[in-house]
């Protein structure tokens, strides 16, 4: 029996730093709804999607830092959506700011959770490529704290849900091919990403031309290379003065675009999923059981780059 599930894009548009969660949340009900009217298992919305992208601003005030996260998922403003979906019938994945305590020691990650029919959570990933830098930089025209308001998560795990096996990351993420192959490894059928991209990447500004090219060349290759659907769903628009670069889309295995929004507004793109076509990559070209030679890929465990060794240490010359 063929196994499809229905997905949409819930992409976001431009989130106002005074905007209320609860106004928020009414709009990403609004996308579920319209999800739901058109058939869907399962929508996926963006990387802090209830809130503005504050990392981009430098903050010392720990209380004002801490009003961007949430200590309870679902809580008071965001119950709504968890009952909407049940309501309807729909599952969803949304990426928040999440502080938690945990052995009395509070921790703060960029947080993704997947959210079943019922309204039950059944999945959670914190983001383990934390881009940009931890000190203020003054000469950006905006900053990329991440390094600053998170610690990094632990992996990347999956789980069987919505008839396959689901995993999740969060933008940069996408970037990085170990990414996609640990969930790979795993048999991952579906990898659902959420992200904040500006156009211009203060560092690098020769790049910023190709910032869209590149978020879709990294998700059509992760796709290919381990046989996975991939659903990249921004939050996009000219948000706080910074322009985004949306391009919210559904990767097939194949490495092909299936859907992708077309604004940078909300909106939804919509694709109907079949998980078995995983199994024409998987089980031929890359068969990873037949014809990976994990013997020949020791410098990935054994390095962080060139220069320095997993452990932080320097690469010894002799190597």
């Amino acid at each position: 029996m063929a196994r499809f599930v229905n997905i949409a894009a819930g992409q976001l548009g431009p989130v106002a730093r005074n905007e209320t969660r609860t106004e928020v949340v009414g709009r990403l009900m609004t996308l579920m709804r319209q999800a739901s009217c058109n058939g869907c298992d399962l929508i996926v919305y963006p990387e802090l999607a209830l809130t503005t992208f504050f990392p981009r601003w430098y903050m010392d005030d720990q209380a004002e830092i801490d009003a961007f996260f949430e200590r309870e998922m679902p809580g008071p403003e965001t119950q709504p959506l968890f009952d909407l979906a049940r309501e309807l019938g729909i599952g969803f994945c949304i990426g928040y700011a999440e502080l938690t305590i945990e052995s009395d020691v509070v921790r703060r990650h960029n947080t993704s959770i997947l959210v079943d029919k019922s309204g039950a959570i059944i999945s959670k990933y914190r983001k383990v490529h934390l881009p940009g830098h931890a000190e203020h930089e003054p000469w950006r025209r905006f900053q990329h704290l991440e390094k600053r308001y998170f610690q990094p998560g632990s992996g990347f795990g999956v789980v069987d849900a919505f008839g396959g096996i689901v995993g999740m990351a969060i933008c940069n993420d996408r970037r990085w091919p170990e990414t996609y192959r640990v969930m790979g490894l795993q048999g991952v059928e579906m990898v659902l990403i959420g992200y904040n991209t500006p156009v211009h990447n203060p560092p690098a500004p020769e790049h910023d031309d190709l910032s869209l090219f590149h978020n879709r060349l990294v998700m059509q290759a992760g796709a290919y290379q381990n046989g996975t659907w991939v659903v990249g769903v921004a939050k996009a628009g000219l948000e706080e003065g910074i322009d985004h670069i949306g391009g919210s889309c559904i990767v097939a295995p194949s490495g092909q675009i299936v859907a992708a929004c077309t604004t940078k507004g909300d909106e939804i793109a919509l694709a109907r999923c079949d998980l078995d076509l995983c199994n024409s990559y998987k089980r031929t070209i890359f068969n990873f059981d037949i014809h990976r030679q994990p013997h020949a890929y020791e410098l990935i465990v054994e390095r962080r780059g060139r220069y320095t060794m997993a452990d932080g240490l320097p690469v010894p010359s002799s190597r």
